[in-house]
């Protein structure tokens, strides 16, 4: 792989990096390896500056209680960003991690929602992401809110969500509107592809920028200590991602 060349995952780590710069303390669920890259890239940019610290991976965090010291130290303002996900994303940025149709007779059930609805309202940066951009995950409304993107006015709410980074594009939010506006299309693909796998309504600009790719110092700071520590945290994607890419560029 060459210096210009780079793994789809590596440009979705660099997007996220962008929006964590400047935070002291950054958590990362114990089943998103492409947040905990960008995270890990932030980390190693800023030379340390940020602690990353990944839920249930006693290699990747300093805590030994688990969720109950995330939720803690969340809720005392000490987590700067988190990442969510769902099964359902819909417009208004409300996720779905409970399943499909019309609850409790659900068609399809998913792992439950954790945490997640507490974290929304109390981290100040939540990142939403989701790796398959469709009108299957991507939903005008959501089948069930397991987490509001919005509040009621007057409802104490110091967190939410920023953004929503995809396969296809990145999207900023904006939390005064209620709505999502396409950030940047990914190399690769079309504004028309987004909207033809988009089940929202999103705002566009007159003119969207293309994601900028991952330079070559980033590649090289992302194949280098972030590759490494990666390969301790979650060894089987760092072999997918990044041997290949170390073993292409050799």
């Amino acid at each position: 792989m060459s210096a210009q060349s780079f793994a789809p995952e590596e440009l979705y780590a660099t997007v996220i990096a962008g929006l964590l710069d400047g935070l002291d303390h950054v958590a990362v669920g114990m089943a998103s390896p492409i947040p905990a890259t960008g995270a890990l890239l932030t980390q190693a940019r800023n030379h340390g500056a940020t602690r990353v610290s990944i839920l249930g991976n006693p290699k990747g965090a300093q805590w030994t209680n688990g969720g109950a010291e995330l939720f803690d130290m969340a809720g005392r303002g000490r987590i700067g960003a988190f990442f969510l996900s769902g099964g359902q994303i819909d417009g208004s940025a409300n996720i779905n991690l409970v399943g499909t149709g019309s609850y409790p007779q659900s068609d399809t059930r998913w792992s439950g929602s954790f945490g997640s609805a507490y974290l929304y309202f109390v981290v100040p940066r939540v990142i939403l992401f989701r790796w398959e951009h469709s009108r299957r995950t991507l939903v005008e409304q959501v089948d069930f809110i397991s987490a509001p993107g919005q509040s009621e006015p007057g409802v104490y709410r110091p967190g939410g969500p920023v953004a929503l980074i995809t396969n296809l594009c990145a999207f900023d939010y904006d939390r005064g509107r209620g709505r999502f506006k396409l950030k940047s299309i990914h190399p690769g693909h079309s504004l028309e592809e987004v909207r033809d796998n988009t089940g929202f309504d999103f705002d566009v600009s007159d003119a969207v920028p293309q994601t900028s790719a991952p330079d070559a110092e980033t590649l090289a700071i992302l194949r280098g200590p972030v590759a490494a520590r990666m390969r301790t945290l979650y060894p089987v994607f760092a072999d997918t991602v990044f041997g290949a890419a170390n073993a292409q560029s050799a």
